[in-house]
């Protein structure tokens, strides 16, 4: 039997491999009990301790008088509980909780490059943010008290204009559903949707992400500036006098085409673009260094006896060859390679993992353990 062929329960008893071909992409899945007695791993309290932090992104959304209202964070006052309409979406929640992160790791059956995080709305009694889509698969975990669904597939994604939120103008909603605690609702990419509050609730959000062609393109630009190399200085000793001094000529624009399209990219260079691009941390992730590092010698001493594990900011990649590492590169031995993966795809090391590692991956380790990317197990 196939790995990938394994029935989960995260996924209504489909395996890994049904559920892409199927629904991925495709069409909307509704899973009862697809983590049963599920209970919130926050309590709002906490939720609203982490909306009022600066390195937490969050928004308030209010809906008042037919016109939508949204503030960016940090939220540090919120609505009274007893007014309704209102919701509080904290992004990154698994950047700061371990037990949310644990629970983002359970979606782990899609690769990391396409992971992005776990949002949590708390919402009051009629709270939403009103019809709309998103640009990304999105799966939507009930975690306290219910919410109704209504979705749809249209063609029709025209915006309502002067909104803070992109509220669809012409929502036709073709289903309902109202979700329990540990029910989940599966969306794909551009799928019309509305969720409701009935009474106090919140629901968890784990998203993918999906950069844009034109995001993706200017980016790589950007990345390969660094490392083009064009010599020699633009020279035409054929010039000759001109009646029209304005203009460029096109024997000007015909030579600065030709050095541009000097300019080559590999294979290698896109993969190196994408595993720093995709595990570069968003600006407002700040990593916690330790406030007594240990001194090199006693940090090995340690790793080697306890093993270690990242940090819950870091994101750890690799292909081939290259590991990367909160938006850092680096090409590695093979006989390192192997270790390193493992970190990256258990995101920990056993002390005994850690027995036989080379200097250079144990210098590695530490500066890693000093910037807070990695911490003693």
């Amino acid at each position: 039997m196939k790995k990938n062929s394994t029935p989960l329960p995260l996924l209504g008893g489909l395996s890994a491999d049904q559920f892409f071909s199927e629904y991925w992409h495709k069409k909307p899945l509704v899973i009862r009990q697809a983590i049963p007695a599920f209970a919130p791993l926050l309590t709002p309290a906490e939720l609203f301790e982490l909306a009022a932090q600066d390195d937490v992104e969050s928004r308030l959304i209010s809906f008042f008088k037919k016109h939508w209202e949204m503030k960016n964070g940090p939220i540090n006052k919120l609505p009274l509980k007893e007014k309704k309409d209102w919701t509080l979406l904290v992004q990154g929640v698994n950047l700061h909780h371990e037990a949310a992160d644990n629970l983002l790791r359970q979606f782990r059956f899609i690769p990391d490059a396409r992971l992005d995080d776990l949002m949590i709305s708390y919402a009051a009694d009629g709270g939403g943010v009103g019809p709309h889509f998103d640009s990304y698969d999105v799966f939507l975990l009930q975690a306290h008290g219910q919410r109704r669904w209504q979705i749809g597939a249209q063609k029709d994604l025209s915006l309502i204009e002067g909104m803070p939120l992109k509220i669809l103008s012409n929502f036709t909603p073709e289903q309902e559903f109202v979700l329990e605690p540990g029910d989940m609702l599966y969306l794909p990419p551009q799928y019309a949707h509305d969720g409701v509050a009935i009474g106090e609730c919140m629901t968890y959000s784990i998203g993918f992400r999906a950069p844009s062609h034109q995001e993706l393109g200017q980016s790589f630009l950007n990345f390969m500036s660094d490392t083009i190399e064009l010599p020699g200085r633009y020279q035409d000793p054929e010039l000759q006098a001109t009646s029209h001094p304005a203009e460029i000529s096109q024997e000007m624009v015909e030579k600065i085409a030709a050095e541009i399209a000097k300019i080559k990219f590999s294979e290698e260079d896109i993969t190196i673009f994408i595993g720093e691009y995709l595990s570069e941390p968003k600006s407002n992730v700040f990593f916690d260094s330790p406030e007594k590092p240990l001194s090199p010698k006693r940090f090995a001493q340690n790793a080697q006896k306890r093993g270690l594990k990242l940090a819950l900011k870091t994101s750890m990649l690799y292909k081939g060859k290259h590991v990367f590492i909160n938006g850092e590169s680096f090409a590695v031995q093979k006989e390192d390679a192997k270790l390193l993966t493992k970190l990256a795809n258990d995101r920990c090391l056993s002390g005994e993992d850690l027995s036989e590692t080379t200097e250079d991956v144990l210098e590695a380790f530490c500066l890693w353990y000093e910037d807070g990317w990695l911490q003693l197990a």
